[in-house]
């Protein structure tokens, strides 16, 4: 009878192996950076082409290896990192599992060159698929260089789960910055088909979030220090105006190792609980370090996830070390107040560069002297009407109730036949509807409004732009970037003009017309952020329903804001040749109704 259980061959699994480490090119690098600090090196430069599939090659200046030791590093588990099982539960290095270059090297065509300090000659190792081919002396710089071509080349299924070069480069441009971010004192460089995106000196932290996260986040940064009950925390926490939609800027590091970590992120969360409305993530830069053997990070393969022997007393230093610095900061709040009655157009915000503010106030005065004369109140709302081929046959007003699910229009539209009370704390319309009463969020109703017009506009072609006056720089990250040119089209038709101006800066050249006078720039980094998810399969289109409910959000007024007769009737009139308008594009209710019974019942009258 034949036997069923086999041993698997080492090529085999060296290849399962690099299921678990080498998910995609982003992930090779980090397996490969890490090494290279772990060798005590002082400047680190990777180099990508075709977003990693092409090539892969970092250069170090560590300690290097001698030719013994270098090809045993291409066999599995070998390292000098453990020895003992105390070493496994006490680690201070970030690579130890002795998987990742002989997992790498049975993916590709791997060439290991790599010169000891203090020796003459360096040693060269080629290696495809696994097998090593080739091994010879070189001559080289001390260090190690390590190149990777050819990625998953004998594994083609694989391959087709890699995502286009734009998306693939931002990944490993990505993790690159976290890792640069975790060494301010090891100079980096990042290239990308001969490119370079950025090179970071060696400085201190601030000067390090400057290079890559660019000056206007590190501007807006506070430093944190801490140390109580065995935990350290230390880093730079960022002002709650500069948030993000997404927890892609916490960079936490535990020990010097870059995690993302439930327990760490609710303690950072829960400190900016009052400072951050739901939805939205901080900026922050966080080293927590504890001892080696109170954290277990031999979790999951690429160690993102650790385990604290003592959750509750980290979870608590960081919460109070985060606290404390926003206690003791004096954050500058921008005024939310409505604006009741402004006597002109509101003046464009956007910074000019190369021009003096003197000069921008001279054309601006410009302007607005050749300006045809305004009401000086400006109405939010003003009357659209609907196409007709979307309009129904209006209903006779019979006094009928509105649906829960559906809006009916009757003769003059079921909300231009609501007899309208007044205004409740500037926010909710009160409303009479024979007996009933009808409580109507202006925000909701408003926000639906804006939503069916911005998708009737992105089916018809594209979003109605508005070209700034003074065009703004923004900086965005290298994933943002890459984001931008591979979705450049696709931000066109939502009403966004950026143009590159090198680097990881962009001008911002136009923006949604319903933008104007928001922060449209945050709205354009919520953008980018949603469109990171997408993959080269998939197209902007996929995401359209919730950019475009994010940007209607944007455009509308929030809070308390008085609005006239004639505003309301305005917006009553949009409602009525508005399709789902009892909610808004989250789903929260435009309207709710109360019956004169349920009032009467409230003062105990029946």
């Amino acid at each position: 009878m034949p036997h069923r259980i086999r041993i698997l061959s080492e090529i085999l699994t060296n290849k399962i192996a690099a299921g678990e480490v080498v998910e995609r090119p982003a992930s090779v690098v980090k397996e490969l950076v890490e090494n290279a600090l772990d060798a005590g090196c002082g400047e680190i430069i990777v180099e990508i082409e075709g977003g990693g599939r092409r090539l892969i090659r970092i250069t170090d200046d560590g300690c290097g290896m001698s030719r013994e030791d270098a090809l045993m590093a291409l066999e599995r588990h070998a390292t000098s990192k453990i020895a003992t099982d105390d070493d496994l539960f006490s680690l201070a290095t970030l690579g130890f599992r002795g998987e990742a270059l002989p997992s790498v090297a049975s993916v590709s065509r791997f060439t290991l060159a790599t010169r000891e300090r203090g020796s003459i000659e360096g040693t060269e190792i080629y290696a495809e698929g696994g097998k090593i081919r080739e091994v010879k002396a070189c001559g080289m710089a001390e260090g190690t260089v390590v190149s990777v071509r050819n990625l998953f080349f004998n594994t083609p299924a694989r391959l087709k789960f890699m995502k286009s070069v734009e998306t693939e480069g931002g990944h490993v441009a990505d993790l690159v910055t976290r890792l640069a971010l975790s060494r301010p004192e090891v100079r980096f460089t990042c290239v990308s088909d001969g490119k370079t995106l950025f090179r970071a000196l060696d400085g201190t932290l601030r000067d390090r979030v400057a290079a890559l996260l660019g000056k206007t986040v590190a501007a807006a940064l506070h430093p944190v220090e801490l140390a109580t009950e065995g935990v350290r925390v230390t880093g730079l926490v960022a002002r709650p105006d500069v948030s993000r939609s997404a927890a892609s800027h916490l960079y936490t590091y535990i020990n010097g190792r870059f995690i993302r970590d439930r327990v760490v992120q609710h303690a950072v969360l829960q400190a900016y609980r009052n400072f951050l409305e739901r939805g939205r993530y901080p900026v922050v830069v966080l080293f927590i370090e504890v001892s080696p053997g109170e954290v277990d990070v031999n979790v999951h393969p690429t160690k993102h996830e650790v385990r604290f022997r003592q959750q509750g007393i980290v979870h608590d230093v960081i919460q109070g070390a985060v606290e404390e610095t926003l206690r003791l900061t004096p954050w500058i709040r921008r005024s939310e107040s409505p604006v009741v009655a402004p006597p002109a157009a509101p003046r464009p915000q956007q910074s000019v560069q190369g021009t003096g503010a003197r000069q921008v106030e001279e054309v601006r005065e410009l302007l607005e002297n050749y300006r045809p004369a305004v009401a000086p109140h400006r109405p939010l709302f003003t009357p659209q009407p609907a196409p007709q081929q979307d309009r129904e046959p209006p209903l006779p007003d019979s006094g009928s109730r509105l649906p829960d699910d559906t809006a009916v229009r009757r003769h003059r539209g079921y909300f231009s036949s609501l007899a309208v009370i007044g205004q409740y704390n500037a926010s909710y319309i009160l409303c009479q509807d024979g007996t009933d009463m009808v409580i109507i969020d202006q925000h909701a109703a408003h926000e639906r409004v804006a939503f069916e017009r911005l998708k009737t506009q992105f089916a018809a072609g594209g979003v109605e732009g508005q070209g700034l006056l003074f065009p703004e720089t923004v900086e965005l990250s290298h994933r943002e970037s890459a984001v931008v040119r591979e979705h450049g089209g696709g931000l066109g038709r939502l009403g966004f003009d950026l143009e590159d101006f090198g680097g990881t800066t962009w001008i911002v050249k136009g923006i949604p017309r319903l933008l104007a006078g928001t922060d449209y720039l945050r709205l354009l980094r919520d953008t980018l952020e949603e469109l990171q998810s997408l993959g080269a399969s998939r197209s902007i289109a996929d995401a359209v329903e919730d950019i475009l409910a994010r940007v209607a959000c944007h455009s509308v007024v929030r809070g308390e804001h008085p609005l006239t007769t004639g505003e309301i009737e305005a917006l009553f009139a949009q409602m009525d040749a508005t399709d789902f308008s009892t909610n808004c594009p989250h789903g929260r209710p435009v309207l709710q109704r109360l019956t004169l019974g349920e009032v009467e019942k409230m003062f105990k009258r029946v």
